[in-house]
């Protein structure tokens, strides 16, 4: 999360060559937003940060989950050949959230 984030700053990693059209096209809409993209990155580089201290991981999931959910379709819909990885992130994400079940109590009552 943390080096995603990062990139999307600093653009250091060069996009792949190979993606798809419709891919293309739905990042491109989201650039329209000048505020979306960085405003994603800071939330990828403290919940990233966040989720590797024990006591603000169960606050750091919550704050990553609407992200991984976002990875995790866009593979699903536009670029399937990185669903692995979706999927991954997505069930580390749920794992997270079972173990610290407990803590999450308050905001369900």
């Amino acid at each position: 999360m943390v080096n995603s984030g990062l990139n999307k700053i600093f653009q250091y990693m060069p996009m792949p060559e190979d993606m798809p059209a419709e891919a293309i096209q739905v990042f491109e809409a989201l650039m329209t937003f000048k505020w979306l993209m960085p405003l994603i990155a800071v939330v990828e580089i403290i919940g990233g940060v966040l989720i590797a201290i024990p006591k603000t991981r169960a606050f750091a999931d919550l704050m990553i989950l609407p992200i991984t959910v976002g990875i995790l379709l866009t593979h699903l819909v536009n670029m399937p050949d990185g669903l692995i990885m979706g999927i991954v992130l997505f069930s580390v994400n749920l794992w997270v959230l079972w173990e610290n079940k407990e803590k999450y109590q308050a905001i369900i009552k």
